[in-house]
């Protein structure tokens, strides 16, 4: 589960593998506390068995504080599932699709709302995230699109109208067919709408989100992959 709150990397993993990376994290909190104060939390934070109640204390507090010093948050826990079925069960799911255009190995970033970004929204009543996902594309970028596959899913909470949200977006990779009458959809704040390569797409990044990053680099990571098992391939033949 690859959660964001307040843009702040949330990870849940199993107690018997965090011995191994103790050494990654800042400090070490005892899940049993039942709170912990802001300036406790900066850098990486490793919260060993948490109880929902400090989780969710936890949350509260990273979603009304910015919190400028904390880089990420790692809860520990002996039952992964239990726990991030326990925080589900605490939110209203809303779904929502996007994607990672691609041509001439360049990728699409539009400018919106002051950051670099990627299009994607939510899906509409009964509607798949596939053909959301290309439908958000198109629909943003007025470009046509080919869905290729899953890139990974993100997870992120917010407050609307007095309720707890968490929204998981599907993203996809996607081969732009046409592109001669691209422009960005206004009415959702897009400013403009590039290509870059690799590099470009590294610096610009850098004014962006973490889990906007966070997908892109996992996009990189597969084409990374795809390209050097199709050079295996051909060396193999």
């Amino acid at each position: 589960m690859n959660l964001f709150i307040n843009d702040k990397p949330v990870k849940f993993i199993q107690t018997d593998k965090y011995l191994d990376l103790a050494n990654q994290y800042s400090s070490v909190v005892d899940g049993k506390l039942t709170a912990v104060k802001a300036p406790l939390l900066k850098g990486h934070v490793l919260v060993v068995e948490p109880t929902v109640v400090l989780l969710y204390k936890i949350f509260t507090l990273m979603r009304v504080k910015k919190l400028k010093k904390l880089q990420s948050i790692t809860f520990a826990t002996a039952n992964k599932k239990e726990l991030v079925r326990a925080v589900k069960k605490h939110f209203k799911i809303i779904k929502a699709a996007g994607g990672i255009v691609s041509k001439d190995d360049r990728i699409l970033l539009m400018y919106r709302l002051k950051k670099w970004d990627l299009p994607k929204g939510k899906l509409d009543k009964d509607e798949k995230s596939k053909i959301g996902a290309v439908r958000e594309v198109e629909e943003e970028c007025n470009v046509k699109v080919k869905l290729e596959h899953k890139v990974c899913s993100t997870w992120h909470t917010y407050m609307q109208n007095g309720n707890r949200i968490m929204k998981k977006t599907k993203w996809y990779a996607m081969t732009c067919l046409d592109d001669s009458a691209m422009k960005p959809q206004l009415e959702e704040d897009i400013e403009q709408l590039i290509w870059v390569d690799p590099e470009q797409a590294k610096i610009l990044l850098a004014n962006s989100y973490h889990s906007i990053n966070y997908v892109v680099d996992k996009y990189f990571q597969q084409q990374k992959a795809l390209q050097e098992g199709n050079n295996n391939q051909v060396g193999w033949l």
